[in-house]
């Protein structure tokens, strides 16, 4: 068949096909991206695979970089344009279930999308829009079914991520995971624990944030995935309430929200111990610890001014987010409120400072000037002093008189 629409991303890098072709090699556009333009969704990355072997792609383009060249990908500098371009290959047996202890590569397109996960991600489409399916993944697009390339146990020994990759695409794409392949997968679910943190967060997280999330973590726990992911041996209960505690169409707006509602379903009391295992940034686990601390205070009272100006808006919209996708009383026009109220959204919006006080009203540095400095604050972010030098000089001479 043909792609009717072809998308503007493959348009934009034919050239690079034509050029290959042009010096008498195959190539194609592969993967991901010729699955997302079949079903009309946005295309992030395009993957060009080519018979030709990396010395030779570098022969054909006056600008390349070698990016991971030992595996056959040589990056295509053209015009303001990047485009990784792979040589067609074949690997050898996987060492630790990770990685390939050889590649080798070759001149078959077939070859090449052998070694692929699912069907839906072994096509190939050619410089006239061709699509090109080797595996019958046409036929399981149109029913919605993800299925393992060849024989499933041997796809899932080579690389146990991809039973995350095929969690993740469930939840994605809403497909249902075919009977033979989901078999093998929960055959090899114990190798996850093989699989480095890093790669196994990136598919739980892309998981988590899918539209159909709620069908991938019922998948998790039906494949018992998650016995072998970071600290979620014993969370099948808090997983099982995740399913049945949000409205059935919600998403999360983001990673932090979806993160701080796994940890508040499976009661994780430190937030930041827990994503330190699965070995995220500290940027990430401050903002998913303040959630999940916003969350439970909320719990029992009403966000205050002081909470708009520590935490800032957007944090605790997503906390409220959180309650109205459980049937909670919320407030959000009380954020709104709060934050418009607030006089200085960050310290250094006050305008007086340590130094300054020192300076003009012969104050003494220390932890007295600190404790001062706190409360002027407060009272500016209260609503109860303005910001501005005659009123905090004045409070100040008043605090000295008491």
């Amino acid at each position: 068949m043909r792609l009717k629409n072809v998308p503007s991303e493959f348009q934009e890098a034919l050239p690079i096909l034509e050029k290959i072709k042009a010096a008498g090699y195959e190539a194609y556009f592969v993967g991901g991206s010729v699955r997302d333009a079949l079903l009309q969704r946005p295309i992030h990355d395009v993957d060009i695979a080519s018979s030709s072997y990396p010395s030779e792609t570098k022969a054909i383009f006056p600008k390349t970089i070698d990016v991971g060249i030992e595996h056959g990908t040589v990056l295509v500098l053209e015009g303001n344009r990047e485009y990784e371009v792979t040589t067609f290959r074949t690997e050898d047996v996987y060492v630790d279930y990770r990685r390939p202890s050889q590649v080798s590569f070759v001149r078959s397109l077939e070859e090449d999308l052998k070694r692929r996960d699912f069907t839906i991600n072994a096509f190939a489409l050619d410089d006239e829009a061709r699509v090109i399916d080797k595996f019958k993944g046409l036929e399981d697009l149109n029913n919605g079914i993800l299925r393992a390339v060849g024989v499933a146990d041997e796809r899932f020994e080579e690389d146990a991520l991809r039973i995350m990759r095929g969690l993740r695409f469930a939840a994605s794409l809403d497909f249902r995971i075919e009977e033979k392949t989901f078999a093998a997968m929960k055959t090899h679910a114990p190798l996850l624990e093989k699989i480095s943190v890093e790669r196994s967060f990136i598919e739980f997280d892309k998981l988590l944030t899918a539209p159909y999330w709620k069908k991938g973590i019922e998948l998790l726990l039906t494949s018992q995935a998650y016995c072998y992911l970071p600290l979620l041996q014993d969370a099948q209960e808090g997983l099982k309430h995740l399913l049945t505690a949000y409205q059935p169409d919600f998403v999360f707006t983001n990673s932090e929200q979806a993160w701080a509602a796994l940890l508040l379903a499976i009661a994780k009391q430190k937030p930041d111990l827990f994503l330190k295992k699965w070995k995220t940034s500290n940027a990430f686990q401050k903002t998913v610890d303040q959630l999940v601390s916003l969350y439970r205070y909320r719990l029992s009272g009403s966000f205050q001014a002081m909470d708009a100006y520590r935490y800032g808006k957007d944090l605790l919209l997503l906390c409220e987010e959180l309650r109205q996708a459980q049937g909670l009383e919320v407030d959000f026009d009380l954020i709104e409120e709060l934050d418009k109220r607030l006089l200085i959204h960050n310290r250094h919006e006050i305008v007086v400072n340590g130094g300054l006080l020192i300076k003009e009203l012969n104050l003494k540095p220390g932890p007295e000037l600190g404790s001062l400095l706190n409360e002027i604050e407060a009272l500016i972010v209260a609503g109860q002093l303005a910001n501005n030098k005659a009123a905090i000089f004045d409070f100040i001479r008043k605090k000295d008189h008491e």
